[in-house]
């Protein structure tokens, strides 16, 4: 029973551990990539052409 909860402990411990550096990193990710979202511009749209006959409604 001892090392149950031995064997518990040290994996909680090594999750805790693990999420935070995980949110360390998202939150130094979220500092330096807002001035990314301004750059990234060169997505195209094309429209969608519904009056295409081989594709029926479907009702």
């Amino acid at each position: 029973m001892m090392t149950f909860f031995t064997i518990l402990f040290v994996l909680i411990a090594l999750n805790a551990i693990m999420m935070l550096f995980s949110l360390k990193n998202i939150n130094q990710k979220s500092k330096s990539g807002q001035g990314e979202l301004s750059n990234n511009t060169d997505a195209k749209i094309y429209p969608i052409d519904l009056a295409n006959p081989k594709y029926k409604k479907a009702v």
